[in-house]
């Protein structure tokens, strides 16, 4: 029996919203749960799919034999639904594997790293849409230039994010892959570095023979022998196979450079010159070379990939500017690893130099908190001001004795507060800031709105 009705259980995931939108698109019946109502599942919505709020097996399609059920791991395994959909023989799948099976058969191209990976996905769909080669893209984020998670295509291009969580990017068999970065994270999955390091190598491994890996330049992965795609390097300022040169500060944070590229099968090496980014930050010059370095492999014009550079809007979350006036900016921005952190903060004092810089940071998870709680506090340290809340716990239960205090008492800079995030509004009512920025993978995305209001107001 054929397909025809798809079920999400968490549908209001980045992730999950994508792959809802796309089996819509195919003209299967879409509908899902979430645990809460949000930007997304109301966009869903307005969409015609079919969202609820309560956990009610009663409200899964009756027939199993032509429903497909997908779920997050972010979801217990003891909720009514999964349980239902297990002893009742549904078709269950994690929405890594769903993507893994959307992409087979297609030219994959997939963004992997602990940080950096939406953006540089983001923007690679970005110049394959605005050159005219097309592709469709299962995106991380809410790109700005297309105000969606999901592109879709002409050809069998597809984009994908390749996420390391639970080892969900070992579904996918890319022709080309990037790994911005793997650096230490979820060591609730991994147990330690090494095992994560591991866990690269492996994805990498995947790769098809004809294929490319574009890898960070010092992006320590291990297993490198078992790759049999050709391996290149890239790097915002070091000479490697990818590299910018000739990198000139501009106003406002935004840079102009050149972009350095290898010989390889009958292409000879060469330089895409002056090229900008439509976003600020010397991050988003290392994230563009990444981008240019799969789009130059797969043979899209030199000329496109400068303008589609230049024309990238961003995503959503990420350096994201909600309010900018003379005397005040607030900035949103998706970061919770502390290299995410830092890297932010970095490129606001590129944007912003000698003016102060507030940050309210929301921890995700009670592991990351301690596993971090040091390197938290070094990187929170480089703001003027923190205001710390409380730990947003996502999937996990409370660790005893883990809480956001542990990074509290070691950042070094007096200008700090500790808050439950239900004071965060009447705190910020009492204070007058210069650059105020929020950040966090949790719930502060609900305080988004009401922090551009009262400021727009002020």
């Amino acid at each position: 029996m054929s397909l025809e009705n798809v079920y999400f259980i968490g549908i209001g995931g980045i992730g999950m919203s994508a792959i809802a939108r796309y089996y819509k698109h195919r003209g299967k019946n879409v509908s899902g749960y979430d645990k809460t109502e949000s930007h997304l599942t109301d966009k869903l919505e307005s969409e015609g799919i079919k969202v609820h709020y309560e956990d009610d097996p009663d409200l899964l399609p009756k027939n199993k034999e032509n429903t497909l059920v997908i779920y997050t791991p972010a979801v217990p395994s003891d909720m009514k639904e999964m349980q239902y959909a297990a002893d009742r023989g549904y078709r269950v799948v994690k929405r890594s594997r769903a993507l893994g099976e959307i992409t087979r058969g297609e030219t994959c191209l997939a963004v992997a790293g602990t940080h950096g990976k939406t953006t540089t996905s983001t923007m690679i769909a970005h110049i394959f849409t605005s050159s005219g080669t097309g592709c469709s893209g299962f995106l991380g984020g809410i790109s700005k230039n297309y105000h969606t998670n999901l592109l879709l295509g002409h050809n069998d291009v597809i984009i994908a994010e390749a996420d390391e969580f639970d080892r969900s990017f070992l579904q996918l068999f890319p022709h080309i892959a990037v790994i911005t970065s793997a650096d230490a994270d979820h060591l609730d999955i991994y147990g330690n570095i090494g095992a994560l390091r591991e866990a690269f190598g492996q994805f990498a491994s995947q790769i098809d023979s004809g294929g490319f890996l574009v890898k960070k330049k010092n992006a320590m992965i291990t297993g490198t022998e078992k790759i049999k795609a050709r391996i290149f390097e890239y790097s915002y300022d070091e000479k490697c196979d990818f590299y910018a040169s000739g990198i000139k500060a501009l106003p406002g944070g935004y840079f102009k450079f050149d972009i350095n590229y290898p010989a390889f099968g009958e292409k000879k090496a060469g330089s895409i010159k002056d090229c900008t980014t439509g976003i600020p930050g010397m991050i988003n010059v290392e994230n563009s070379i990444a981008a240019a370095a799969v789009a130059i492999l797969y043979g899209i014009d030199a000329k496109e990939i400068k303008k589609a550079l230049a024309t990238f809007s961003g995503v959503e979350r990420r350096l994201d500017v909600k309010i900018s006036r003379p005397g005040f900016t607030y900035i949103d921005d998706y970061a919770h690893h502390p290299k995410e952190i830092s890297a932010a903060i970095r490129s606001l004092r590129e944007m912003f130099p000698g003016r102060k810089i507030s940050g309210i940071f929301q921890p995700h998870l009670y592991s990351r908190t301690r596993d971090f709680a040091n390197d938290f506090a070094d990187s929170l340290g480089a703001l003027d001001e923190l205001i710390l809340l409380d730990i947003y716990p996502a999937r996990e239960k409370p660790i005893p004795g883990i809480t956001s205090k542990i990074i509290f008492d070691k950042v070094k800079i007096t200008e700090k507060t500790l808050l439950n995030k239900e004071n965060l509004m009447d705190f910020l009512k009492t204070k007058k800031f210069d650059i105020l920025i929020t950040f966090g993978a949790g719930n502060i995305s609900d305080f988004i709105d009401p922090i551009t209001k009262m400021f727009e107001k002020a």
